[in-house]
């Protein structure tokens, strides 16, 4: 009879060694498995939330546009953001234009924000706008027009900045035409000019 009891004990033992530990996997895999899908679902309303937005807000990172303007100026044009607009065009923040004309004069226009717009040939450049031209000149604005297919501009409103010849404030200023031979082209200040003339320059 004790032999009998030991070997049920043995074969108990023997049968318990293999299923508790098949029993502690099976229980651990479930953990895992329901963990790992909480995880996935309380991400998913994040994601569809992320893409909605890209959807309806496209827009390209570091893009780029570059031509040359009928009197033979390379013209090229980056905006840290811009977003897809009507005909091919856009609207850009961070914007920087740059004119290199066949005389040599360089001229680039940063702004806060623009408006590209290929159909009609404009670049519309607002919330505040820097211009350097390799002659010499730094002005500020509030808004400028340019154009695509000319080395052609002209402030929507007053600058002031420095000249070579010292320091000035206009009502406008205006980029056109043929001006000396070195540089192609002239800028011509207009609406109430106001000039302090520095001799040193």
């Amino acid at each position: 009879m004790a032999a009998a009891f030991d070997n049920l004990h043995s074969r108990l033992v023997f049968w318990l060694k293999i299923i508790l530990p098949l029993l502690a996997l099976a229980v651990l895999s479930t953990l895992f498995l329901f963990s790992r899908q909480l995880e996935v679902e309380s991400m998913l309303p994040y994601a569809e939330i992320d893409l909605q937005d890209m959807a309806r807000d496209q827009r390209m990172s570091g893009a780029e546009f570059t031509g040359m303007t009928r009197d033979g100026a390379a013209l090229r044009v980056s905006a840290r953001v811009a977003r897809p607009g009507a005909d091919g065009g856009a609207t850009a923040q961070g914007l920087v234009a740059a004119y290199d004309t066949p005389a040599g004069l360089h001229v680039e226009l940063s702004a806060a924000d623009g408006v590209l717009d290929r159909a009609g040939g404009l670049l519309s450049l607002s919330g505040g706008v820097e211009i350097v031209t390799s002659s010499g000149f730094t002005m500020t604005t509030g808004g400028l027009v340019s154009r695509l297919d000319q080395t052609k501009m002209a402030t929507d409103g007053a600058v002031s900045g420095t000249a070579p010849f010292g320091t000035l404030t206009a009502g406008g200023m205006e980029m056109d035409g043929t001006g000396p031979a070195d540089t192609g082209h002239v800028l011509v200040f207009n609406r109430g000019v106001r000039l302090i003339y520095d001799p040193k320059n």
